[in-house]
């Protein structure tokens, strides 16, 4: 299984990216995979229109998705409610991109949370902003945490970080930290849907040392969670390195 799309199942529904350290470069991956792919976002997102074939800004996206069935629209299809400066997009709420998936014939991929280039992240009260109707969603660590001391140069929100895994804000990251955040239900977990399901990602996985310590995080993640397979990704090239069952 070393295609992206087998890897994260995405081939199909509604593909929810969550965490920090690969979301966006992950669905720009599986949209240039994908037939008939729809990229949307339920929280802001960068300026996108180089990743797709067009954006269409709209506040009515069903009727947005339908006119494009009708009128040989390119795909893949960027779709968000506005453009709010020179450099991003705002999202729609999550129920509106529930009704997006159910108008469009083909996969929805959806950024459903926000953590401002950082490596590592646990969510507020706030976050993730997941559709209820998700098929899955994709929690995303890089493995270049691993090392870095818990502060708010390598991840989002180092407190709730520290607060879910029993750590200090400062202590050095390692395996086991990353692999209690994606495995939490106050951290990758988070408001993940009850029939959804989860497959955790562990991004930049460039050579053989990345890969033994992505290898522990995921052994972590499979001691904690009970989730189908930890997927080893270098998404900067689009590859995946290895699916860990």
């Amino acid at each position: 299984m070393d295609d992206v799309v087998d890897a994260l199942d995405a081939a199909a529904g509604t593909t929810c990216l969550v965490g920090a350290g690969g979301k966006k470069t992950t669905l720009y991956a599986l949209a240039d995979r994908l037939d008939r792919a729809v990229l949307t976002a339920t929280v802001r997102i960068p300026i996108f229109d180089r990743e797709v074939a067009e954006v269409r800004v709209s506040d009515d996206p069903v009727g947005a998705v339908e006119a494009a069935a009708t009128e040989g629209t390119a795909f893949p299809l960027g779709l968000v409610p506005e453009r709010e400066r020179d450099d991003r997009y705002r999202g729609y709420d999550p129920a509106v991109v529930d009704e997006i998936a159910v108008a469009h014939d083909g996969p929805v991929l959806v950024k459903a949370d926000g953590a401002r280039t950082r490596l590592l992240k646990a969510p507020n009260e706030r976050e993730p902003q997941v559709p209820s109707g998700a098929d899955r969603v994709i929690p995303v660590a890089s493995v270049g945490a691993v090392g870095e001391p818990l502060t708010a140069e390598a991840v989002h929100r180092p407190e709730r970080v520290a607060a879910i895994t029993d750590a200090e804000v400062g202590d050095e990251i390692t395996p086991e930290l990353v692999g209690r955040v994606l495995a939490h239900e106050a951290g990758g977990l988070k408001d993940v849907p009850p029939e959804a399901t989860p497959i955790p990602m562990i991004n930049a996985v460039d050579d053989d040392a990345d890969g033994e310590t992505a290898r522990e995080i995921a052994r972590v993640v499979h001691e904690r969670a009970d989730v189908p397979r930890v997927v080893l990704a270098r998404m900067i090239a689009g590859e995946v390195v290895d699916v860990v069952d």
